[in-house]
């Protein structure tokens, strides 16, 4: 600011976005392209702003990040798959190990619309899994509502999700938006159904009812145009076969989300309150007592139905663990509402 020696008040104004995050969501992991910064290295993101300024604000990397704020994420892990318009797919499954040592992801996603990168990701998520790091991962798609059809069928993951269509010249905007809901919702168990998505503009994509039914049944999370705002018509998962049989089990993408709320929350519980303490009875049963809590507060917060069976016993061939076990009932979104008229005349 320039200073005049004129007597008087002077003032200077600096200008950042107020785009951030909710501060009660999740964090989202992000592997895009990048116009500037670190190829490969994960960079904390708690702003647009941020991210324009480390990225640069005309790239697909910090658009998606903006599209993640806009709809909910609290946080965002970021990395650039590459510095350019365009990354490999082995750079993906670069940037997507990186993302994989973040404790705090719970959801992840890319702009590739390409299915070795989705393959990519889902082995990734698996990777993760099998450590104890829960997260669901999104993937678009465009092409016609049979391609759709069968690049879910090719992933079959219950820990993918693919969102149908892309949105003119966005590749990634409709599923960084689906993401962003995601990790806004305080509640696992609240469907995604009619979910309205920000900061997708122009976009105006609406199925018939034959069309919704070969997605839904497909596992291929569609979004369309419900008054001119795009709005996502019902949340599944690619996971619809077991086997080769077809299996809705965990079709639901609500099923892995409570799955993913639950058990953490008992693990996170037990971890903190025995962390020093001795095998005993009387500790397996305050173990036991410890879940029972946990369990009975999703029930009264109506993310499980119920739950049953829960132990802890001493291990037979080892006698410094603990074998915790119990079963639950995940609460279901409502989907449709069937009214059945009996008329007199």
């Amino acid at each position: 600011m320039a200073i005049s020696e004129r007597p008087g008040v002077y003032s200077s104004v600096e200008v950042t976005s107020t785009l951030s995050g909710t501060g009660s969501g999740k964090t989202v992991g992000v592997a895009a392209c990048a116009a500037s910064g670190t190829k490969g290295e994960v960079v904390s993101l708690l702003s647009y702003g941020e991210a324009a300024a480390k990225f640069g604000s005309d790239c697909a990397l910090t658009k998606l990040v903006k599209l993640l704020f806009q709809n909910g994420a609290a946080a965002v892990e970021a990395v650039a798959a590459a510095v350019g318009a365009t990354a490999t797919t082995a750079e993906y499954t670069a940037a997507f190990a990186a993302l994989a040592n973040k404790e705090n992801v719970t959801i992840l996603i890319c702009e590739s619309t390409d299915a070795e990168v989705a393959s990519a990701m889902k082995s990734s998520i698996e990777g993760c899994g099998e450590n104890c790091k829960y997260r669901i991962g999104l993937v678009e798609t465009g092409g016609s509502v049979s391609d759709a059809a069968a690049k879910a069928a090719a992933l079959n993951c219950e820990r993918i999700v693919l969102t149908y269509p892309s949105a003119e010249g966005r590749a990634g905007a409709v599923a960084a938006a689906v993401a962003g809901v995601l990790a806004g919702q305080t509640d696992p168990a609240l469907p995604l159904n009619g979910a309205e998505l920000a900061g997708v503009e122009g976009f105006s994509r609406i199925y018939s009812d034959s069309e919704v039914t070969t997605l839904v049944t497909a596992g291929v999370t569609a979004v369309e145009s419900v008054y001119g705002a795009p709005s996502v018509v019902r949340g599944v998962t690619t996971r619809t076969k077991t086997g080769g049989a077809a299996d809705t089990t965990f079709r639901e993408l609500t099923t892995m989300l409570i799955i993913d709320d639950v058990v953490p929350s008992v693990r996170t519980a037990l971890r903190r309150r025995f962390s020093r303490v001795k095998n005993t009875a009387q500790t397996r049963g305050a173990i036991r007592t410890q879940v029972i809590i946990e369990l009975e507060d999703k029930v009264k917060r109506e993310i499980i139905e119920s739950f049953d069976n829960v132990t802890a016993a001493a291990d037979e061939t080892d006698p410094t663990v603990c074998n915790v076990s119990f079963s639950f009932t995940v609460a279901h979104g409502l989907n449709r509402i069937v009214l059945s008229a009996h008329i007199s005349v």
